[in-house]
């Protein structure tokens, strides 16, 4: 059998910073390390049961339960829908796309792999890393893109040389993570000279019904999320699309022709998609354990750290980009 790394040597060798890089049909040794290797997707942490010393800190048992919701949340939704290609062109407003060509780019916390799914024909190379069991749904998504890399591993100990990206994209992921998503950023400057990220905003600069809304959803999500049962998070899901995301969209619609449709909350990102995208969103926004904010000023401050950093003004809310 021939691996699917087969002709990827040289690849893998400048990714890790590797002297040597040996591929064998399902293991891949980086300077001697073994790196199984499973549906194509080289595993750097165990998915179930990853490695962890007696007596680990409790960060690390919320990182587990983090991989696991998540790991629950791609395979609940595994598609890649009509949606996703309006939201990419948000994603991205802030790059010229045909400048990626001949570039390799590092999707961190891919999920199923949707904005490299679009970012496929239009770069050289592509490493998708997540570490939840979403990198084998990313994996079937780009069957058919034989310049990409898989890694299943943890985002905050990448096994990377320095600058072995020209792009990092790293959408809706640093804050669920444990760590200040800012201090990740910053740390993220040393594998690429380029980065698109997105945090989630404090909704500094939005009307007041939004910030009291989202104390609501808080503290309705601290009490949901624990919960693991697949039946229940699928009627929450529901209940919750039904009775408040719906709602507030057709609110909105009826408000638009007097200009107010942008002062209801959900209306302006999700008015126009279909109900299967919605109820995605609203599993990630109920069962996500962490969940951190920052405002425009915040992200401003990254200029301590980057030459350039450009936050765009148009939603999501907020995306940025760091130039080194």
């Amino acid at each position: 059998m021939t691996s699917y790394y087969a002709n990827k040597v040289e690849l893998l060798r400048d990714i890790f910073g590797a002297a040597s890089v040996h591929v064998e049909p399902s293991v891949i040794v980086v300077d001697g390390k073994r790196h199984p290797v499973v549906d194509d997707v080289i595993v750097l942490t165990r998915p179930e049961a990853p490695d962890l010393p007696a007596g680990h800190p409790p960060e690390d048992d919320q990182k587990d339960g983090i991989r696991r919701s998540f790991g629950d949340e791609w395979q609940a939704f595994p598609e890649i829908l009509s949606e996703h290609e309006e939201e990419f062109r948000q994603y991205f407003d802030l790059l010229d796309l045909g400048e990626l060509a001949g570039k390799r780019v590092c999707d961190l916390g891919c999920g199923i792999g949707r904005w490299s799914y679009f970012l496929r024909d239009r770069v050289s190379e592509l490493v998708l890393v997540d570490f939840s069991d979403s990198i084998f749904v990313a994996r079937e998504h780009l069957r058919e893109c034989d310049r990409a890399v898989f890694l299943m591993g943890d985002l905050q100990s990448l096994p990377f040389r320095e600058g072995f990206a020209d792009l990092i994209v790293c959408l809706g992921v640093l804050h669920h993570m444990p760590n200040d998503a800012l201090a990740e950023v910053r740390r993220l400057k040393r594998y690429a000279p380029d980065l698109l990220i997105y945090l989630y905003s404090a909704l500094d600069k939005r009307p007041p019904i939004y910030r009291i809304l989202l104390r609501l959803v808080t503290e309705i999500r601290l009490l949901v999320h624990p919960v693991r049962s697949r039946a229940f998070r699928s009627a929450f899901t529901w209940a919750a699309t039904m009775s408040l995301y719906l709602p507030l969209i057709w609110l909105g619609t009826l408000l638009r022709p007097f200009g107010l449709s942008n002062a209801v909350p959900l209306y302006d990102f999700y008015h126009g998609k279909t109900v299967r995208r919605i109820k995605q969103d609203v599993y990630d926004r109920f069962f996500a354990e962490i969940e951190q904010r920052f405002s425009h000023k915040q992200i401003s401050q990254l200029s301590d750290t980057f030459s350039r950093v450009t936050i765009s003004p148009q939603i999501p809310y907020w995306h940025f980009r760091c130039e080194r």
